[in-house]
């Protein structure tokens, strides 16, 4: 999954990205409140860090702001302002999580994941469809056969992707844009590669290709791993791009 951090101390921003990313979370940087709510604007996240103590601009105008316009994406507010009036403005300006500085990487994603899930309108840790569900606490996708398949950061993400609204076709750039940050490097058929791995574990009809459009995921039975179409050759560089 892909988030947004808009915070100015590098250090604070170079301890997140990397516990986050073992964690499969991809993370975007802003160091000050204008290029954050630039940012904002133009992703995909799942879920925004801010700061309020922001050169430029103020993390409570950038949140006011982007409710203004009309961005539900779940925030986290990340301060050293822990005092109650501070925290009640957070919320009432539209945050949907104030956790005070310092604070637990364990307790942060733990609100990241809720806020997620409440923003999906989940209440429980999964999402997916009765036969089909992904556990957001343990990052295991509970199979139509009764396995439980462990998955990877970049795995996760993809699954994270496709389960929020099952059977909705998501094309290249919709998913490329959900699981890459910006410094992350990209080769032409990665995503290619990512689905074809998880289709050789899951089974050829877990994930559908859907020629010219994107792909989506199938909450029918899946097929017993290298069987039908997944025990194709691996993506080629360039191979099945839409």
């Amino acid at each position: 999954m892909r988030a947004l951090l808009v915070e100015d101390d590098e250090m604070i921003a170079a301890s997140l990205r990397q516990g986050l990313a073992r964690e499969g979370w991809s993370l975007d940087w802003a160091a000050d409140g204008l290029s954050g709510e630039r940012a904002l604007a133009d992703g995909a996240y799942a879920c925004v860090l801010l700061d309020l103590g922001l050169p430029g601009q103020e993390g409570t105008a950038l949140l006011r702001r982007a409710r203004a316009r009309g961005d539900r994406t779940p925030v986290v507010v990340l301060t050293a302002r822990d005092g109650l009036d501070d925290r009640v403005a957070g919320l009432d300006l539209g945050a949907d999580d104030y956790l005070p500085k310092p604070f637990a990487l364990r307790e942060l994603l733990a609100r990241m994941r809720a806020v997620v899930r409440r923003h999906g309108g989940a209440a429980q840790p999964r999402i997916g469809t009765p036969q089909l569900q992904l556990d957001l606490a343990t990052r295991e996708l509970h199979l139509p056969d009764g396995r439980h398949e462990p998955l990877s950061a970049r795995e996760f993400a993809l699954m994270h992707a496709l389960l929020e609204r099952p059977g909705a076709v998501l094309s290249r750039a919709q998913l490329e844009q959900r699981l890459y940050g910006w410094d992350d490097e990209v080769n032409s058929n990665a995503l290619d590669v990512l689905i074809y791995g998880l289709r050789r574990r899951l089974g050829a009809d877990v994930i559908r290709n859907m020629r010219g459009l994107g792909w989506r995921v199938s909450a029918a039975a899946a097929a017993a791993p290298g069987a039908g179409p997944a025990d194709a050759a691996p993506p080629s560089p360039g191979h099945g791009r839409d």
